[in-house]
């Protein structure tokens, strides 16, 4: 499946990398920080990054979800400040990604570094019908931590 990106900052595929798979078999595509200077992240602190492109989601049935990187996250306490960003496919704009040092450190973002990760997942878009039962299960109702550790 093709997907097409506008780039939205010159530098994108020159000073900052164009969106890409990392691995052969990585899921998300790494997202850039298409910043023109280093920003530094204090603890607790977000910083709205943007990445220099908008995607053509191809569909309702298809969503990007923007995921933080790992290694940022376990290694800085770097993660995205909205767990995760959901891309729908009649959005055009530029992606944004709101990230949040959670560590301990500042934490410097310079230009290009690669900040967040776009996964694009089936959707199956539901109708929406009220009733007075819904079917039993050996869960039932039962909330948090009810499954176990």
């Amino acid at each position: 499946m093709k997907v097409k990106f506008k780039k939205l900052h010159p530098d994108i595929g020159i000073n900052i990398p164009a969106p890409a798979y990392a691995t052969a078999g990585a899921a998300g595509i790494d997202l850039a920080a298409a910043i023109r200077e280093p920003l530094v992240l204090n603890p607790r602190a977000r910083a709205m990054i943007p990445s220099g492109l908008a995607v053509d989601i191809p569909g309702r049935d298809l969503v990007g979800l923007v995921f933080p990187r790992s290694g940022l996250a376990a290694k800085h306490g770097v993660a995205m400040a909205n767990a995760v960003g959901v891309i729908d496919s009649d959005y055009k704009g530029e992606i944004i990604c709101p990230v949040q040092n959670n560590g301990t450190k500042p934490y410097e973002i310079k230009p290009g570094d690669r900040i967040a990760q776009l996964v694009f997942v089936p959707v199956l878009q539901v109708e929406i019908e009220f009733t007075e039962e819904l079917t039993d299960s050996a869960r039932g109702a039962d909330g948090f931590g009810s499954t176990g550790r």
